[in-house]
C-alpha cells in the first residue's frame, strides 16, 4: 500500500505505532478488566455448578462447588471484603478445575482492583502448575501475558504463546495476536502481517478478533514495504 501523498515517512510510521500500542493493550486491566471479570464470572458459575453436580455424591465436592457458587454471586453483588482469604482457603483445600476456579477467579478479583501485579503472578502460578486442567494453563498464560506484555521480551512472548498459537487450538486467535504483536515489536514486518492475515480469514476465530487482525494486517504490511530510513528521522527531529 503506498503513502498518502500529503504524508511523511515518520508521520506514517508514528499512526502505526499508535495504532499498534493500542492493540498491545498497555492498559488492558483498564480498559478490559471489568469484561473479562463479568465474563469469567459467568463461566465460573457453570463451573461451580458442574463441580456441585458432579459432586453430589461426594459431600465435600459439593461443598466446594456450592462455596465457589457462594464466592461467584458476592463478587458479582460488589461484596468482595473477605473474598480472598476464602479463595485461598478453596483453592488449598481443592485440587483439579476446582483449584483452577478458586485461582482464575482471585486473579480476576485482582484486575478488577487493578492490582496487575498480584493478577500476572497468579496467572503464572497457575500456568505453571501441572496439577490444573490444560485449558485453565492455557487460559491463565494468556491473561498472564496480555497483562505483562509491555515488560517482555518479544521472544517472551512469541515462545510462551507458541503452542497455542497453532490453528484448531482452543487459544489460536489471541494466542496468534500477541505472538504478531511481538514480531511487530522484534522488527519481523512481514511475519506479523502474515499472522495477522491468516487470523483475519480464519472463520473460527471471533468476528471483532478477525475485524481487527484485518486492519493490522493493512497496516503492518504498509509498514514492511515502506521502511523509515534513519535519516529520514533524524532530518524529522531536527525539524
Amino acid at each position: 500500500m503506498a503513502l498518502p501523498p500529503n504524508e511523511t515517512p515518520v508521520s506514517f510510521e508514528k499512526e502505526v505505532d499508535e495504532s499498534l500500542r493500542r492493540d498491545q493493550m498497555a492498559d488492558f486491566a483498564k480498559r478490559y478488566g471489568k469484561w473479562i471479570v463479568l465474563g469469567l464470572i459467568l463461566f465460573l458459575a457453570s463451573v461451580a455448578a458442574s463441580i456441585w453436580y458432579q459432586g453430589k455424591s461426594d459431600e465435600e465436592a459439593g461443598k466446594r462447588g456450592e462455596e465457589l457458587a457462594l464466592i461467584l454471586r458476592d463478587l458479582n453483588g460488589g461484596a468482595t471484603n473477605g473474598l480472598n482469604e476464602r479463595l485461598d482457603t478453596l483453592a488449598a483445600d481443592s485440587d483439579g478445575v476446582a483449584k483452577a476456579a478458586a485461582l482464575m477467579t482471585k486473579a480476576n478479583l485482582a484486575v478488577k482492583s487493578q492490582d496487575r501485579a498480584t493478577a500476572i503472578q497468579i496467572y503464572g502460578q497457575m500456568a505453571d502448575d501441572e496439577s490444573l486442567p490444560d485449558p485453565y494453563r492455557q487460559l491463565a498464560s494468556i491473561h498472564q501475558t496480555l497483562l505483562d506484555f509491555n515488560n517482555m521480551e518479544p521472544d517472551a512472548v512469541i515462545a510462551k504463546m507458541q503452542p497455542m498459537a497453532k490453528p484448531g487450538e482452543a487459544f489460536y486467535g489471541t494466542a496468534s495476536e500477541l505472538t504478531a504483536l511481538a514480531m511487530y515489536d522484534a522488527g519481523r514486518l512481514a511475519e506479523a502481517a502474515q499472522i495477522f492475515t491468516a487470523i483475519a480469514a480464519d472463520d473460527s476465530v471471533p468476528a471483532s478478533l478477525r475485524a481487527r487482525a484485518e486492519e493490522m494486517a493493512i497496516t503492518v504490511a504498509a509498514r514492511a514495504e515502506n521502511p523509515v530510513a534513519p535519516s529520514d528521522s533524524e532530518e524529522e527531529t531536527s525539524e
